[in-house]
């Protein structure tokens, strides 16, 4: 038997590969989608944002591999340090070999598994290039 606040926990810390152990499914979550700054378009991995609702449990920040909108998808939570926005968390999901426009719709993402965590990059290039690498993994993954 394993508590609910030890699963929290898991999620918190971004172990969602063993909390889907003790739930039997992905630890998912659901939300609008809503528009961004449109940033990741510019940098050629156009996401779908969901702002997390704070009072549920969120994976911790990081890069993860999941499904969204019944694909692949690497996903990243967190305060993108990079750009300094000093903008609150938030979900974006680039959806792997898809663009659609979700604005408005609610998404579904299953957590899969953790790539990384969130850190600052020196240059954009630098990021884009990270960002790269968590896709390929990503699809890597989850096929």
């Amino acid at each position: 038997i394993v508590s609910s606040s030890h699963i929290r926990g898991l999620v918190l810390t971004g172990e969602v590969e063993l909390a889907a152990r003790y739930l039997g499914t992905p630890f998912q979550i659901r939300g609008e989608v809503v528009a961004g700054d449109r940033r990741g378009r510019e940098l050629g991995f156009p996401t779908a944002n969901i702002v997390p609702d704070e009072s549920l449990v969120y994976p911790g920040h990081g890069v993860y591999v999941a499904r969204a909108d019944g694909g692949c998808a690497a996903v990243s939570i967190g305060v993108r340090p990079t750009f300094g926005t000093g903008r609150a968390v938030l979900v974006e999901a680039y959806l792997l070999d898809r663009n659609v426009d979700l604005y408005g719709q609610t998404l579904r993402i299953d957590f899969l598994s953790r790539l990384r965590g969130e850190r600052r990059f020196d240059s954009v290039e630098a990021l884009v290039d990270q960002m790269r690498g968590d896709v390929e993994r990503a699809r890597e993954l989850c096929e």
